[in-house]
């Protein structure tokens, strides 16, 4: 298939995918159509996560259309049983099920009978730095020298580094991967890519951590600037993180002793 074709077909699947989240055929018929075109781990994760977003945001989560059964199933065709497994665990990813999300991957890959794929392995990551495990940092570092740039899976990397708010230098880390080329240019939504709302939105979070709350508060501030008009699901989180941050900001000022001209506590 040429390269204009190739991309009408995945134009086509990904309109199909996200069209009619109510239809519950819907999830084989994008293994379907990759399985048309070939497609490769970083195509299917950049279908596959905004797919299974549309289906959530719709009220029609995958978890409720699929089973682990689905897939963990081991009589599919590659393509099919990875669309099956990038679907499967995006979904679980957005509602943040941590533990079930590390134990399905931890299953797959003792009866896959190939390597995981990087995005798969880039969720695996997620699931443990959510929950501030330090071999979660192992899991991205490895994830990273194959992923190199592809923007879908540095923002699953960003994600969990977010989620996992007991993790030993995990808001340093967020800070260094969110310079990444990837996510350092262009714009970006909840599931996209750039420095855009939601990368900034981790960013602050990241920084209040740290305690650098004038830095954390500019950055949202400039964000919510230069919001489109009617974006409210991604205002109402910058506005929430501002909050977090304000209340931060107090209570350590609140902590800190007052100290007089000459330096001392008074």
């Amino acid at each position: 298939m040429n390269r204009p074709d190739r991309a009408a077909s995945l134009h086509k699947a990904r309109a199909r995918a996200t069209a009619t989240p109510v239809d519950p055929s819907w999830p084989l018929r994008l293994a379907e159509d990759l399985r048309g075109i070939r497609a490769d781990w970083k195509t299917s994760a950049e279908v596959c996560a905004d797919a299974a977003w549309a289906a959530r945001s719709a009220g029609r989560s995958v978890l409720g259309l699929l089973s682990s059964e689905d897939v963990l199933a081991t009589d599919r065709d590659p393509i099919t049983a990875r669309t099956l497994v990038h679907l499967y665990l995006s979904a679980l990813r957005f509602d943040f099920r941590c533990p079930t999300l590390q134990r399905l991957v931890e299953h797959l890959a003792e009866t896959t009978r190939q390597p995981l794929d990087c995005y798969t392995r880039a969720l695996y990551a997620f699931a443990l730095l959510g929950q501030s495990r330090p071999e979660g940092l192992t899991v991205m570092d490895e994830v990273l020298t194959e992923a190199e740039e592809h923007p879908k899976t540095l923002h699953v990397l960003l994600h969990g580094l977010w989620f996992g708010q007991d993790l030993d230098e995990g808001a340093e880390r967020l800070l260094a991967l969110s310079s990444r080329l990837a996510l350092a240019t262009g714009t970006g939504t909840g599931t996209g890519t750039g420095t855009g709302p939601i990368v900034l939105f981790r960013v602050a979070g990241a920084l209040r951590r740290m305690d650098r709350y004038d830095e954390g508060l500019g950055a949202i501030d400039r964000e919510i600037d230069c919001l489109p008009p009617g974006d409210t699901s991604v205002h109402a989180d910058l506005v929430r993180e501002r909050s977090l941050i304000c209340a931060a900001r107090g209570l350590h000022q609140h902590r800190s002793p007052t100290r007089t001209s000459s330096g001392v506590p008074s």
